[in-house]
């Protein structure tokens, strides 16, 4: 799942992470206030929904409305299958180091990765 209000960014990381080939489905959320509403309504779903649950969550930092902290805050609220499934993949701009190690308080957070998503990248997620 890519999450990002930056719609050009989402149709790039997208076509790199089909290129790599390392998934069946892609979901784009612009925002993230949509991102964690799709995924409380997959937990609606119970056994069903989990078949369709993203492995990967890149998520930004910088968006309107709900930024990528307060996602995290959400995504925390959900249950501990959809919590242990699902891994975060911080995909920013942003290098602040206070923004790094925000990230690190989170256990869902596995990476906090700079902008653009490369193959390189890709390859080394250790997920």
């Amino acid at each position: 799942m890519l999450i990002d209000d930056n719609e050009i960014d989402n149709l790039i990381n997208q076509k790199m992470i089909e290129a790599a080939n390392i998934c069946d489905h892609i979901y784009t959320h612009s925002g993230a206030k949509s991102a964690i509403e799709f995924l409380k309504n997959i937990e609606k779903l119970g056994d069903t929904g989990a078949q369709v649950l993203p492995e990967i969550i890149f998520l930004d930092i910088d968006m309107p409305l709900m930024d990528g902290f307060q996602f995290l805050d959400e995504f925390e609220k959900l249950s501990d299958e959809t919590r242990e499934y699902c891994k975060i993949v911080m995909l920013t701009s942003s290098i602040n180091p206070q923004d790094v190690n925000k990230s690190h308080k989170y256990s869902s957070v596995k990476q906090y990765i700079n902008k653009p998503l490369t193959q390189k990248n890709l390859e080394k997620l250790a997920i």
